[in-house]
């Protein structure tokens, strides 16, 4: 019995021992920026990070996590500079659910749980993590130093 607790101790130290980053990836990050945005409704704003980049071979990107949140990377290329793209838009605080509450429980049942936010990596405000995929696995790698950039208001 002991034999089976010091085992489960072990492999949840292993499992919980946090995300290993890459530190050589097959590409170099040129620059790194983020800015935020306003748009002209009330409520409508986010946040922009574009990371410029080289790459010897092809690279499958995936993700960006960057202030607590995630988004699918879009890849451009601009002038022959490649381009990664990760866009956040904020949740407006004007749309509020719509929630069913009744005497009745089963009449609650089409009610969505609040999200549960289990963040994967803990990040200073000008860090981001990169996803990307080496064959069929995913590595990580992170970008320790983001530079805000004018925020931009739309009318």
């Amino acid at each position: 019995m002991k034999t089976l607790l010091a085992l489960v101790i072990i492999v949840c130290f292993t499992k919980c021992g946090g995300t290993k980053f890459v530190e050589s990836p097959p590409f170099k990050i040129t620059s790194a920026t983020y800015n935020h945005w306003v748009g002209g409704v009330p409520g409508v704003s986010g946040t922009n990070v574009r990371i410029s980049y080289t790459a010897d071979s092809n690279v499958v990107f995936d993700s960006i996590y960057f202030l607590k949140r995630s988004s699918k990377l879009e890849l451009k290329k601009i002038n022959g500079t490649k381009l990664l793209m990760g866009y956040f838009k904020n949740e407006s605080s004007n749309q509020k659910a719509d929630y069913i509450l009744h005497v009745a429980v089963e009449k609650e049942m089409g009610n969505k749980p609040p999200p549960i936010n289990n963040f994967l990596f803990d990040l200073k405000e000008n860090e981001a993590v990169i996803s990307y995929k080496k064959g069929t696995k995913i590595k990580y790698f992170k970008i320790k130093s983001l530079k805000s950039v004018q925020p931009e208001f739309f009318y």
